[in-house]
């Protein structure tokens, strides 16, 4: 079937309440949210900074670029990955252990018969000693051993500490390439930000590496909790670190750094009850396989980073007025444009269960339903986003300067959300 068919298949279906549009939903929302918390939280620093003054939003604003697109860079094919391969192992294992669970069962009432027809008296003691096998199988079997959870965490783990050695060692070259000069007084809160967020590298990649694992699980809700109580706690301290205690754009940068490794503890106390972190052997983990389908996203990857990279340094090469205006837009994209990527969620998680379990006409209905889905978003952000940015440009500044560049761009953000 072309991809036409694909994407009509079952189009009258697209807002079904069935158990794949319930299923569907149950992952993408809470997925959608969790990913739209950070961009929120970061408007919401962008909000504070901007009360400082335009020079030091627009400072800021080159280090959340360098910053996001850096961790975008390692990321993006480890979450991808680790969703997929997650779920398809999930599934696979899911189905050996109930084939065990059957057959040791079967095995269990089969020794119980025997007992019963040559000792009757001793039945109760029979069923006693079943039930407790059977707790025993459960137990055994509550915590899942799942070889690319812990491949997930290693990589994970190693690019945040990567990141963080190369953003504070390269720091300065990296915000000159960005067109960042000493002489626009945006080098110094660049540099301190930048420095400083860098240092929570290894905790967002973790957190977003255990999201992945999340997700394979068709678990979006455990992400979503940890992500908004993490990013509470980031709108709380930002205030008292920036205007308090009078650290400014350091004190953002310090609170958002604390909110993440917040995030990444809630996350591995959760999912440690799942499943086992620790491989009996690093030799059984998949970091081949995870290398390989991964490298097939980095281009993909980079090729949309050097887009978003160029642009912002594009725009701080005109000056702190068009840089902020360029920073409070791109935010305002990024948290709405993640609402698409909760669809992508649950299309990985389900697709890759589907096919791990040959359920091909589940495949096909899956993918049917996201295109539509997909559509019909795109169309809503665009309406919600010519509006939104005409209203609520004021909250992230007064700067006449500022909210004319907005205005002017509003054009290309609703060609963007549409495609």
């Amino acid at each position: 079937m072309d991809l036409l068919g694909v994407f009509f298949h079952g189009a009258t279906l697209a807002f079904e309440r069935d158990d794949l549009g319930r299923e569907i939903m149950g992952i993408a929302v809470p997925g959608a949210l969790a990913l739209m918390a950070d961009p929120l939280a970061s408007l919401v620093d962008t909000a504070f900074i901007g009360r400082i003054g335009p020079v030091e939003i627009a400072a800021v604003g080159v280090s959340i670029v360098v910053f996001n697109q850096v961790t975008r860079i390692a990321v993006f094919p480890l979450v991808s990955v680790t969703t997929s391969f997650v779920a398809e192992e999930d599934a696979t294992s899911s189905d050996r252990n109930k084939d065990e669970i059957s057959g040791e069962n079967e095995h269990n009432v089969s020794e119980m018969d025997e007992l019963i027809t040559h000792e009757e008296n001793n039945a109760t003691s029979s069923k006693s000693s079943f039930e407790t096998d059977s707790s025993e199988i459960n137990t055994e079997h509550k915590r899942k051993k799942i070889p690319s959870v812990s491949t997930a965490l290693l990589l994970g783990g190693v690019l945040g500490l990567v990141e963080t050695l190369l953003l504070v060692s390269c720091a300065k070259p990296i915000l000159d390439f960005m067109g960042v000069k000493a002489d626009t007084g945006m080098l110094n809160p660049a540099l301190q930000y930048l420095v400083l967020r860098s240092l929570g590298a290894p905790a967002v990649l973790l957190s977003l590496a255990m999201q992945g694992v999340f997700r394979g699980l068709k678990d979006t809700r455990t992400p979503l909790y940890a992500t908004v109580a993490g990013d509470a706690i980031n709108i709380v301290l930002d205030p008292i670190f920036m205007f308090v205690f009078q650290y400014g754009v350091s004190g953002a940068a310090v609170a958002h750094v604390i909110s993440q490794y917040f995030i990444a503890a809630i996350l591995v106390c959760r999912l440690r009850l799942q499943v086992e972190l620790l491989p009996p052997n690093l030799k059984h983990l998949p970091i081949g396989r995870f290398l390989k389908n991964g490298s097939l996203l980095l281009a993909r990857v980079i090729a949309a980073t050097c887009c978003v990279t160029l642009s912002a340094s594009m725009a701080a090469r005109l000056g702190p007025t068009q840089m902020a205006a360029f920073q409070i837009c791109l935010q305002i994209w990024l948290a709405s444009s993640l609402l698409a990527d909760g669809l992508a969620f649950a299309g990985q998680a389900i697709l890759a269960s589907a096919f791990a379990r040959k359920d091909h006409s589940k495949a096909k209905a899956t993918a049917s339903r996201l295109l539509q889905l997909g559509l019909i978003l795109g169309l809503l952000l665009g309406l919600l986003l010519g509006v939104g940015l005409h209203t609520g440009s004021r909250l992230f500044t007064e700067d006449q300067g500022v909210l004319h560049h907005i205005y002017v761009a509003i054009p290309v953000q609703l060609q963007y959300a549409e495609s």
